[in-house]
């Protein structure tokens, strides 16, 4: 019973230095950023319980902390990655858009001349 607490209080240790840590950054986390740190932390969580249950809660703590943080590395890469392409297309469109109001505008000031000729 002590190991499997030991473990869990490991894992929601690490856990709490990583969002400590990345806290205190003072800029608002990428996506990626998102990622690797959930990962982390719920790998080191998951790690540590594990770990526990062999009898080493601190090794399964870090391994399971630096294979979740690759896990949500790649996921939150993945993600950021879909949002960039997302706003370049919102871009496109946009642009795209005013384009079009501005022939619009352009045929109406063509109509409007004609009539007045």
């Amino acid at each position: 019973m002590f190991r499997s607490w030991k473990g869990f209080a490991v894992g929601l240790l690490c856990l709490a230095v990583l969002i400590g840590a990345t806290g205190c950054s003072g800029q608002p986390l990428s996506t990626r950023e998102k990622g690797t740190l959930l990962g982390g932390g719920l790998g080191a969580a998951t790690g540590a319980i594990i770990g526990a249950a062999v009898g080493a809660p601190g090794a399964g703590a870090a391994i399971g902390g630096a294979l979740g943080g690759v896990g949500g590395f790649a996921v939150g890469n993945a993600m950021q990655n879909q949002e960039a392409q997302q706003a370049q297309t919102q871009s496109q469109i946009d642009q795209q858009q005013r384009e079009i109001e501005r022939q619009r505008r352009e045929i109406q000031s063509l109509k409007t001349q004609q009539e007045t000729e």
